[in-house]
């Protein structure tokens, strides 16, 4: 199994690296990680540009989200299995058109699946075993009542976050599998970072990989 760990930040997988470099990869374990850099864009030209010189079994992007809905516990880990752009369109006065709505792009133009971007599951899916979600990929993070009323009386999604649209369609447009897993930093709600369980969060996301890949 050659597997490649993606992140937007250096802190989200940390404690990861910190193993890592105490603890040699499970035999027939093999891989690497690449640190993107936040948002979309560095995801997708850092994360293309390295599938161009290497091949792999899985990549598995890992990091934090906020949640819109409260059945989902601060700290706790998701499987993300489809995910969709939040913030890709244009404003109409007071209503938000995507791009889809605006013409630009048919909603089943592959590799959209009615203007989402879906994990295909495969048999190593079987080994991650977290609550599927659905998430929200946005450029600027849900913080006042109007935009998190918008965004989720639009889509209905489970969780946001600034990557995983850019994940999801490059794997899927180069064909290598994937899978995009979260922690829950924080309800979306108008922005309180008091409220944040970032810590709690990061550990969780970090016991679950190292548990994950130590059993593959």
């Amino acid at each position: 199994m050659n597997l490649l760990i993606v992140a937007a930040t250096d802190a989200e997988i940390a404690p990861l690296t910190e193993y890592f470099q105490q603890a040699s990869l499970p035999s027939g374990i093999s891989g690497g990680i690449v640190i993107t850099g936040v948002g979309m864009t560095n995801t997708a030209y850092e994360l293309t540009k390295h599938l161009q010189s290497h091949q792999y079994d899985l990549v598995l992007q890992a990091g934090v989200a906020g949640s819109y809905v409260k059945t989902i516990a601060l700290g706790e880990v998701v499987f993300v299995t489809s995910d969709q752009y939040g913030d890709l369109g244009a404003e109409d006065h007071d209503a938000y058109l995507d791009i889809f709505e605006m013409g630009l792009l048919n909603k089943n133009t592959p590799p959209y699946i009615n203007g989402r971007l879906l994990t295909p599951l495969l048999p190593i899916h079987n080994k991650i075993i977290l609550p599927k979600v659905s998430g929200l990929t946005i450029n600027t993070v849900s913080g006042s009542e109007r935009t998190i009323k918008v965004r989720y009386e639009k889509y209905h999604c489970d969780i946001e976050s600034m990557e995983g649209a850019a994940l999801h369609y490059v794997c899927l447009r180069e064909k290598v599998p994937f899978a995009q897993v979260r922690a829950i930093s924080n309800y979306v709600t108008p922005r309180d970072k008091s409220q944040w369980q970032m810590k709690d969060a990061i550990s969780n996301l970090n016991k679950w990989l190292i548990d994950f890949i130590t059993h593959l």
